[in-house]
């Protein structure tokens, strides 16, 4: 009989071990390494036997070539679509990962509906039963579209039944983390099923031109579960993201070989399912409040779409030893730099407040043009006095205090003038084009040095304190 060898596999980054141990000295995670046994022979990095074959010759051809472009299938789910980069390519693999109860299922089960009008597709759930998969369609009002529905979990079923006639040209398996090979010992959601279940559908995809959507579990830190080489072998990767206590659901595209990256989809949860939102700026501004202080507009870019975003920030007396900061929305290290640049190269004092800055509307900014806007709302908020009236603020902040160009600046002013603002405080550009803010109707104020921004405030009192009554809060 063959005799049967372990190994050690880390369930976080899928390094091999000849022994168990507490933490991964690859990734440096602890309690992520599992025994998986294999089958008798020797074996390979992967687990796989050696062969002794010899492999065949293989032909190269030249880098130029006509290549015909890659076609697409059109939901009609616009925003889906973009984040896709105009729609699903035959062939492909995507990965969309997101928290529980986020809407991977909803908006999956919403794509597979659209385009069951034009080609055949089907829907294979390892967790949910066929009349769970009913009830949500009938809550969606999705209960007569043409989805072939499948409950499985044995991957060679699954295979058996996408690789027959009349196979779906579009596929959804939710989730990958439920699939499992029989041919491994190793139990559903370990680094080698996961790496192993996903392997084979992605060949079976480029083989058969199906557009297989893989639904990956997250980890509590937000990661993929699985190997990360899972990331690496599908073609788009997309994120879903949204705070449990609003309605807004991001679709965010970080790996796209058929399409722009970082480009996002917005949708509204509703009764009725998930919503497309085609113009997210107004709707993240609808409950935006006049001149208020501590407030800033923000005109970012995700993806090619210019996206407008109110930044609230809340200075307050602090009885804390340390002073608290919190943030929602975006990097806590980038809030300390722009803090620490104030206080350095400005003069203002924020050591005895604690500062909560937000972003409105549950986004996530990750663009380090916020900073200008950022530190408005944090100036605004210590001095009691409103940010300039309809104007918009973006720009990056260097440690010295100057404030940077950043790209796209035409496409932000543009979006600003159709949500009706007048004006921009941002960065001096790096090659202006004649008339273009003339053009957009936008009035602009140039922003050499930090320093210029707080001037915009108006002036301190003879003893440099801010308005008094409010916070009594000091300024250098």
């Amino acid at each position: 009989m063959a005799r049967r060898e372990s190994r050690y596999v880390c369930q976080s980054c899928g390094a091999v071990t000849a022994r168990w141990a507490g933490k991964c000295e690859a990734c440096g995670e602890w309690n992520t390494i599992v025994e998986e046994t294999g089958g008798g022979g020797e074996l390979a990095p992967h687990g796989a036997k050696r062969s002794s074959s010899k492999g065949s010759r293989i032909e190269f051809v030249g880098l130029s070539g006509a290549s015909a472009p890659a076609p697409r299938r059109i939901s009609g789910i616009a925003e889906f679509d973009r984040v896709c980069g105009g729609g699903l390519v035959p062939g492909s693999a995507i990965l969309v990962g997101g928290d529980p109860g986020i809407g991977k299922s909803t908006v999956l089960l919403q794509v597979t509906a659209a385009l069951a009008a034009q080609t055949p597709v089907a829907y294979i759930s390892g967790e949910e039963a066929i009349d769970q998969i009913r009830m949500r369609a009938q809550r969606l009002g999705l209960a007569k579209a043409n989805v072939a529905l499948a409950s499985a979990t044995n991957l060679r079923d699954v295979l058996a039944s996408l690789d027959g006639s009349g196979a779906p040209t579009l596929a959804v398996i939710d989730s990958i983390q439920t699939m499992y090979l029989d041919t491994l010992d190793s139990a559903p959601g370990t680094v080698a099923q996961v790496r192993a279940c996903a392997g084979e559908l992605i060949r079976l995809a480029k083989r058969r031109g199906i557009t297989m959507i893989l639904v990956g579990h997250v980890t509590k830190e937000g990661m993929i579960a699985g190997p990360r080489v899972l990331e690496h072998m599908v073609d788009t990767v997309l994120y879903f993201e949204g705070e449990r206590g609003h309605q807004f659901r991001i679709l965010r595209s970080v790996k796209n070989r058929f399409g722009p990256t970082d480009e996002i989809g917005v949708f509204e949860m509703t009764d009725a399912g998930l919503v497309e939102v085609a113009n997210p700026s107004a709707l993240f501004l609808a409950e935006r409040r006049g001149d208020i202080s501590g407030a800033a507009v923000f005109a970012g870019m995700e993806g090619t779409r210019p996206v407008l975003v109110e930044i609230q920030a809340l200075v307050s007396p602090s009885g804390l030893g340390t002073p608290r900061r919190a943030v929602i929305g975006w990097d806590s290290g980038r809030l300390a730099m722009v803090l620490a640049v104030l206080e350095t190269r400005c003069g203002l004092v924020f050591g005895n407040a604690d500062v909560y800055l937000n972003v409105a509307g549950g986004l996530r900014i990750s663009e380090p043009a916020a900073d200008l806007a950022v530190a408005a709302a944090l100036v605004s908020s210590l001095t009691d006095r409103p940010a300039p009236s309809g104007s918009v603020i973006f720009g990056e902040i260097g440690l010295s205090g100057e404030v940077r160009a950043v790209g796209q600046t035409d496409a932000r002013l543009k979006e600003a003038a159709k949500l009706g603002f007048t004006g921009a405080l941002c960065p001096r550009r790096r090659r202006p084009e004649a008339g273009s803010s003339e053009r957009a109707g936008i009035r602009i104020s140039e922003i050499a040095v930090l320093a210029d921004l707080v001037e915009v405030f108006g002036p301190l009192d003879g003893r440099g304190n801010n308005k008094p009554g409010r916070s009594g809060l000091r300024m250098a």
